[in-house]
């Protein structure tokens, strides 16, 4: 085979990779839009008062804590406002090493509690329970470090109720969140897990723990983490979700049934990508079992939280969550072209496996070997322009639709200026942020190949979410 050969034939496969890649885009996004309309008449209501019956789920929220003494406190006391008839809040302090428990003890009165917390899934020790005397549905579990999973797996033995909730400590949730959440368990008994919207919280106006003016972040990375959050939420999920094939509820806001978690042996703590992982492997053992259950998604909760606003932090996130993608694919092989797995082991595993984990590799391999066949002459000017039309072009228009979708559906920004920006920013971050990212992910894969060691590492903040009780913040 002749260079000019070479060169020919591998721009054809990265061509036609891509025009795969964006038909799948575009047949999620046909879902979504059906799928939203549909959601958008059938809630109509939503916007007035809830009306509660009495026959609502009661519901356990857990919030993992690791040295989050600067917003700990502020983050309790926003979830006590939630519009909700019957919860309870379980603080897992997982070994914190600054002064987050004793910020805890002090603020919400706590006293020892001589609770035994059953094992049901193995964690590390348990030191102490402690109970509010300002507010009877407040616990705190205060464990030895085992990390965010472990702490989960602590809340979800020590939880009182049928379903849980696990939040971030340093995100914030609507008022309303939590009713609109739990609809699908209230529609469908079989229901065994629900995620929400998680929006960025850079820029805007908070009060008293809720964000009381949505805002654009000024800063051009946060920017840019907007309208690839629109891209996941309104078409990636909202997408899989009529087919049951939803393999991600995002961590930082997602409700489970309880004892179905359990069955399935809680959350693995031997992945970064704990939360992705527990969704798949959800669907292999259910359907495994051949029992009939739902895996959704409801658009309109939102979960508030913050988003890197330097390199360093950013990539840091990215490889992590590359790498907790390729652990949650790979232990769960079994689910993809099983004769049980349905559309999501057919058709979602095997999307998420050739588009969504090696894509960051055959995006920028394809970039560069199509860049040098053209400077060497060997790919004429109209099929790299074809090359680059289809591999960049299609991405940019699914990104103003994205935008087009919010804005005609929830609204959220309701300053035109802000649509305007978020328009420019999607066309944009196609040139150099989307290639970083791809860039971070290889990374990611050359750091599994060679069995380097994973870390959450450290989340750099800025002002958004610190010092939330009483005053309106806004990021610089």
């Amino acid at each position: 085979m002749t260079l000019a050969t070479y060169f020919q034939s591998t721009q054809w496969f990265f061509t036609l990779y891509f025009i795969a890649l964006h038909l799948g885009y575009f047949i999620l996004n046909i879902l979504s839009i059906i799928n939203i309309r549909k959601y958008m008449e059938e809630n109509s209501v939503a916007s007035l008062p809830a009306v509660y019956t009495g026959l609502e789920i009661p519901v356990s929220l857990l919030v993992p804590a690791f040295n989050e003494e600067d917003s700990i406190s502020s983050s309790v006391q926003a979830l006590f406002q939630l519009q909700y008839p019957e919860f309870e809040i379980v603080v897992i302090n997982d070994g914190s090493t600054d002064n987050t428990l004793n910020v805890l003890i002090e603020t919400f009165e706590l006293v020892r509690f001589p609770e035994v917390v059953p094992n049901r899934i193995g964690t590390k020790e348990i030191k102490c329970s402690y109970i509010s005397k300002k507010h009877p549905n407040l616990r705190v579990i205060d464990k030895y470090n085992g990390g965010k999973a472990d702490s989960l797996n602590a809340g979800i033995n020590a939880s009182r109720y049928p379903l849980f909730c696990a939040v971030d400590a340093d995100s914030i949730l609507q008022s309303n969140s939590l009713d609109r959440i739990v609809q699908p368990f209230m529609e469908d008994s079989f229901t065994v897990a629900a995620g929400g919207t998680v929006r960025i919280a850079n820029g805007c106006e908070i009060h008293k723990g809720f964000v009381t003016k949505p805002r654009l972040p000024s800063n051009l990375l946060a920017l840019f983490q907007v309208g690839e959050y629109l891209r996941a939420f309104l078409f990636g999920r909202l997408g899989w979700a009529p087919l049951n094939a939803l393999l991600i509820i995002s961590g930082a806001f997602g409700l489970f049934h309880k004892e179905t978690v359990v069955s399935v042996g809680g959350y693995r703590t031997d992945t970064i990508g704990e939360d992705m992982e527990l969704i798949i492997r959800l669907h292999r053992i259910l359907r495994k079992r051949k029992k009939k259950y739902r895996i959704t998604f409801v658009p309109d909760p939102i979960c508030w939280t913050e988003a890197p606003e330097d390199l360093k932090t950013l990539a840091t996130q990215r490889i992590r969550w590359q790498r907790g993608l390729s652990e949650s694919l790979l232990s769960n092989l079994g689910l993809m072209f099983n004769t049980n797995g349905g559309i999501v082991g057919w058709v979602a595993m095997p999307y998420m496996l050739f588009f969504e984990w090696i894509g960051p590799i055959i995006e920028l391999v394809g970039i560069i070997s199509v860049s040098i066949g053209f400077y060497l002459g060997y790919i004429s000017p109209e099929i790299t322009l074809l090359f680059f039309c289809v591999a960049i072009g299609f991405g940019m228009l699914l990104s103003i639709i994205s935008v087009l979708l919010e804005e005609m559906s929830f609204h959220i920004y309701s300053n035109p200026f802000y649509v305007i920006v978020l328009f420019f920013a999607s066309i944009l971050e196609n040139f150099g942020y989307r290639q970083l990212n791809s860039w971070w992910r290889m990374t990611a894969m050359y750091r599994i190949v060679r069995k380097k060691n994973a870390s959450w590492g450290t989340m750099k903040r800025n002002s958004t979410l610190k010092g939330r009780d009483d005053q309106v913040t806004q990021t610089k």
